[in-house]
């Protein structure tokens, strides 16, 4: 348990005006005590005294709000008790006490020092003895230590409420930037799922419609696909909302760089050959980067159907002793060299590799006609 709670509760505790009366109401029973004992020549004690020991404690009901006034108050007070004879021996020193450390720990320098001042002066002008003087200046000077440490604390534990407030502040932010970052992510996976699965949908529906005449097998085969497509776009749109649900709800699996064949297989047909090749051994690839490659290579074939006009495409892995370098490659019409500054599409590609501390490109194919996207991903521990 944080200290912080229990500090704050304390200073409220202390700060209400009941512990202000049951303090004043402490001091005061203290220095009347004495007075209620019964003298030894049997005359009661004076009045004066009960006057005086009341005078020099009740006013620390009001310490807080005006702590230099009951200062003087209790001062007075008290050096008046001894004015009269007949009194219970007695220093009235507890509201003294009391309210000069009130004034040390709650009063301005240049309200304190001297008042503190002036009370040492009277106190050594009516004294009786110097070993008396003595003790009062060792107990006035303690006393004011004790409510200047006592200022210290308070203003340090107002800096840690002011830090901790800070601090909690500072989290919300934090947790706001990662639900915007996470939502974000979501929208850029909706992008690409819909993108890649909604191409192909049409691509499958228009090859559908030219050959439901001529080759009714492969129309249905293709309506077939339109379907598949349609409940894979829906299975992963459920997985990628599942993050907005209660965190106790299961959630679906990200598709991996195992999940390549398979979408490979979806994006063919329709006069589309997609083959996916790997090469050399596979490595530890880390979460995040395991789902980039899956949405890059997604991407890259939905611009494959959208754009290139191409009869053939392949998904190339190169596992290398650092990394899994992507390639996917077509041989249609091309599109313009390099990454380009606007779209979503291949921007995606290139958000999406630097943020697992990868690259990616894309341009012509230098081999043949078509076109070419490729992105590099470093395997876990390896440096970018």
């Amino acid at each position: 348990m944080s200290a912080l709670p229990v500090f704050v509760s304390l200073r409220r505790l202390t700060a209400s005006p009941w512990s202000d009366a049951a303090l004043a109401a402490a001091a005061t029973l203290a220095q009347i005590w004495p007075l209620l004992t019964v003298p030894d020549d049997g005359r009661p004690w004076h009045w004066w005294g009960y006057v005086a020991a009341a005078g020099a404690s009740l006013p620390l009901v009001w310490r807080r709000r005006a702590p230099v006034p009951v200062l003087i108050l209790c001062a007075a007070f008290g050096t008046l008790y001894d004015a009269v004879d007949h009194i219970a021996p007695q220093p009235l020193w507890y509201g003294l006490l009391i309210a000069l450390y009130t004034v040390a720990s709650r009063s301005r320098q240049r309200v304190r020092l001297p008042a503190v001042a002036v009370l040492i002066a009277g106190g050594l002008a009516t004294v009786g003895s110097a070993d008396t003087a003595f003790r009062g200046v060792i107990l006035y000077v303690t006393v004011y230590a004790l409510g200047r440490a006592a200022a210290g604390s308070r203003a340090q534990g107002a800096v840690l409420a002011e830090r901790a407030e800070r601090l909690e502040r500072e989290r919300r932010v934090d947790a706001e930037r990662a639900a915007e970052r996470e939502r974000t992510r979501i929208a850029r996976d909706m992008h690409d799922v819909l993108a890649h699965s909604i191409s192909l949908m049409v691509v499958q529906a228009e090859a559908g419609q030219v050959m439901i005449g001529d080759a009714p097998d492969r129309a249905a085969a293709a309506f077939d696909a339109i379907a598949d497509t349609g409940r894979d776009a829906m299975d992963q749109l459920r997985t990628m909302l599942s993050v907005l649900k209660e965190d106790d709800e299961p959630r679906a699996p990200q598709p991996t760089v195992d999940d390549l064949p398979a979408l490979a297989d979806r994006v063919a047909g329709a006069g589309l050959t997609v083959r996916c090749t790997a090469e050399g051994e596979p490595g530890p690839l880390p979460a995040a980067s395991g789902v980039a490659a899956y949405r890059i290579t997604q991407e890259a074939l939905t611009n494959v159907v959208k754009h290139a006009g191409a009869a053939n495409a392949e998904v190339r892995l190169n596992w290398t002793e650092d990394g899994l370098v992507i390639s996917v490659v077509d041989d249609g019409r091309g599109a313009g060299t390099g990454l380009p500054s606007g779209g979503n599409g291949l921007i995606g590609i290139r958000e999406r590799a630097a943020a697992c501390g990868g690259a990616a490109s894309a341009g012509p194919r230098a081999d043949g006609p078509g076109f070419e996207v490729s992105a590099r991903l470093p395997l876990a521990g390896a440096t970018p």
